[in-house]
């Protein structure tokens, strides 16, 4: 389990931008993408090659947002982020591996009519407060209740590295890459600021490191 990719920090007050954005959207369940963050992808599918091709051509953006459930055409959660396309990998068949950067998040306006195969949106960006830190109390805690929870899932963590990441890194970092159901993480995005989400994260592991070694994770609702 590693916490290494370095985010942006996030806001004490959600602030969102008026300027609303027309965004091409890949809607995979379970699939959490935060500012600053990466996430390899690999796009396979006709539509999302579509997707990948037209992102190339114009702003390299593509925009994880999930779908409520895991059927095609569900309605959308609220709440996204944007990615830019940083590494690309066009393969011979057509299709791609790539990673995508985080950029920022953005909130749901309304889903647009298209003739593209794959689904675009009208989105409000997010503005994150870049100089929200937490409490040394917020941080400790965090980090305790961060080394109970790998010691039961029997995770195997550098902790001099984690202690040197930044807060914005750490939490954003762990919300991305923890195994949490998709319904927490997607409430990890929503999280109005750095506080709110840290907060989270620690009655998230609290709840999920009940499950003893055989047993089945639990599905927060």
């Amino acid at each position: 389990m590693g916490f290494c990719h370095p985010p942006p920090p996030v806001e004490n007050s959600v602030r969102v931008r008026r300027t609303d954005m027309r965004l091409s959207i890949f809607p995979l369940p379970g699939a959490i993408l935060f500012p600053g963050l990466q996430l390899p992808l690999h796009m396979f599918e006709p539509r999302y090659r579509a997707l990948v091709g037209d992102a190339l051509v114009r702003d390299r953006q593509i925009a994880m947002i999930q779908p409520q459930k895991p059927i095609d055409g569900a309605p959308l959660y609220s709440v996204g982020c944007i990615g830019r396309i940083g590494e690309v990998e066009a393969m011979d068949d057509g299709r791609f591996n790539l990673i995508l950067e985080g950029q920022s998040r953005f909130r749901l306006v309304r889903e647009l009519d298209v003739a593209t195969a794959f689904r675009q949106v009208e989105g409000e960006l997010i503005e994150d407060d870049e100089n929200d830190v937490l409490s040394a109390i917020e941080r400790a805690g965090f980090e305790q209740e961060a080394r109970r929870f790998a010691d039961r899932q029997g995770y195997s963590v550098e902790w001099d590295s984690v202690e040197r990441l930044d807060d914005f890194s750490l939490i954003n970092g762990v919300s991305q890459i923890a195994p949490f159901d998709p319904a927490s993480k997607q409430a990890l995005l929503e999280a109005e600021n750095l506080h709110a989400r840290c907060e989270l994260l620690i009655q998230l592991m609290q709840f999920f490191g009940r499950g003893d070694g055989g047993e089945e994770i639990m599905m927060l609702q």
